[in-house]
């Protein structure tokens, strides 16, 4: 497995990564910045027992600028995320580069669901972001990660959850990033596209789509029927867990999904989750993929036929 995952650099005309390949971990939690922080800044530290000490080595400060993530910056990262006061939302961003895309970032935008902003607002959620590169699978096994993404889950109130191979782009994604990611979609359609910030502003509590390891929390796991009904709907090659909180992981398979290329009993069990999770499946309300229609055809792609998904991504 280990020599089929993903292993790519997209760079712009200064020579500098805008897009590659790596892991990601990702909550969406309807809940209020004030519930959730304490929650979210365990889940931080629990990524930062699991990378180097200096991978975090840049944060955004208010004004917008980059700063070393020094001891002073590490204070106002803890401030932003513990103490950030109603009505204010609490918004970080770690990377390891200020300049390019490496492995490691973190990314989390904290909402006080009951302030005028988002008063009465069903759609918007709470939602962090963690990524770490491809190698660290390789080095550590599957295993590890799912601890690692169980370890976080363990902290957060999520709605929805999912940990995937990735096209990293914190931030969102660069114009040079977005010529090349057609291709790369069509070559991998296990990995995943993400923007965190537009989509927890009206994911609300439905599902983004089925993943190598995917959380259900909420009011989406009752939604589906719970537990029980999940079981009997889904193939025995998903494994589900029960978590605290009425919550759920299902595994669909020891290694990610990486390329279309894959046996279908590998394709399958993202399929059959696809399925169950359709009618509550999330359409991006702005697309910022490529276009609205090739992005709604990516979130919907195990929903097609594989001969199909090839011929429309």
């Amino acid at each position: 497995m280990i020599g089929r995952l993903a292993s790519f650099r997209i760079h712009d005309d200064r020579g500098r990564v805008v897009l590659r390949d790596g892991l990601i971990f990702c909550f969406f939690m309807r809940r209020s910045h004030g519930e959730i922080a304490a929650g979210v800044w365990r889940a931080l530290q629990a990524y930062r027992r699991a990378i180097p000490s200096d991978a975090l080595a840049w944060y955004v400060k208010p004004d917008g600028e980059w700063d070393p993530l020094e001891e002073e910056g590490w204070e106002f990262v803890r401030e932003e995320i513990l103490e950030t006061p109603w009505p204010t939302g609490s918004e970080v961003r770690l990377q390891e580069s200020p300049v390019e895309v490496c492995a490691y970032s973190m990314e989390y935008s904290g909402k006080w669901l009951d302030a005028p902003a988002w008063k009465g607002d069903g759609e918007a959620v709470s939602a962090v972001a963690f990524t770490l590169p491809t190698e660290y699978l390789q080095t550590h096994g599957p295993g590890q990660v799912r601890a690692l993404a169980l370890e976080m889950a363990a902290e957060l109130p999520l709605s929805f959850g999912y940990v995937s191979l990735s096209f990293i782009s914190p931030g969102g994604l660069r114009n040079p990033a977005r010529k090349a990611l057609q291709e790369l979609c069509s070559r991998y359609p296990g990995l995943d596209v993400y923007n965190l910030r537009p989509t927890a502003r009206s994911i609300g509590t439905r599902a983004r789509g089925a993943y190598w390891h995917t959380f259900l929390g909420q009011p989406l796991l009752g939604q589906l029927g719970g537990m029980e009904s999940l079981r009997e709907r889904l193939s025995s090659s998903i494994s589900l867990e029960t978590l605290d909180g009425e919550r759920l992981c299902l595994c669909l398979g020891e290694w990610p999904l990486l390329g279309d290329e894959q046996p279908d009993d590998e394709t399958e069990p993202y399929r059959a989750l696809a399925r169950v999770l359709e009618p509550h499946l999330y359409e991006e309300r702005h697309p910022w993929l490529i276009d609205e229609v090739f992005e709604r055809r990516w979130l919907r792609r195990f929903l097609r036929s594989g001969e199909k998904s090839r011929e429309v991504l």
